[in-house]
């Protein structure tokens, strides 16, 4: 048995099994990095994918509001409101948003005035009163934002 430990070949039968086994090994954990990485790829497109009809829905969501506008369909009040929340999912750049200000100046102007249950809430005084602001503004805004709204038709963010 000693003869066997000095004998070169055993080792170097050794040193191939265990090279030959690690490569094994190695050659395993690179395969399924290759698998992990082509079903992260996958997932990465699904994502893009949906982030992109997201996106769509929102640029199609502001095309049909800013026509509402235009048409009257809608308070500028309302559609500036609901086109700064757009504006704002989808991460507009500052120069963008400038480009469309009189959304956000309308909107901010009118943040004051209660919605929903609690419009609903307010004593039939109090909504005459805060209706009659929002007139106010709409009309001190109404040019700056029908114009925003002309501007915004056709556009891709």
């Amino acid at each position: 048995m000693q003869a066997l430990f000095t004998n070169p070949l055993f080792w170097l039968v050794i040193g191939a099994v265990i090279v030959v086994a690690l490569s094994g090994v190695a050659a395993w954990y690179l395969l399924a990095l290759r698998r992990l990485r082509q079903r992260q790829a996958g997932q990465m497109e699904i994502l893009r994918a949906e982030r992109d009809q997201q996106r769509q829905r929102l640029n199609n969501s502001i095309q049909v509001l800013a026509q509402g506008l235009l048409e009257e369909q809608l308070t500028l009040t309302e559609g500036a409101i609901r086109i700064r929340v757009l504006l704002d999912s989808l991460n507009i750049s500052d120069d963008e948003r400038e480009s469309y200000r009189a959304f956000y100046l309308l909107a901010t102007a009118t943040d004051h005035i209660p919605i929903l249950e609690q419009w609903k809430a307010l004593s039939t005084k109090k909504k005459l009163e805060l209706t009659r602001q929002r007139e106010k503004l709409e009309s001190d805004h109404r040019e700056f934002v029908l114009d925003a709204a002309k501007r915004i038709l056709g556009q891709q963010f």
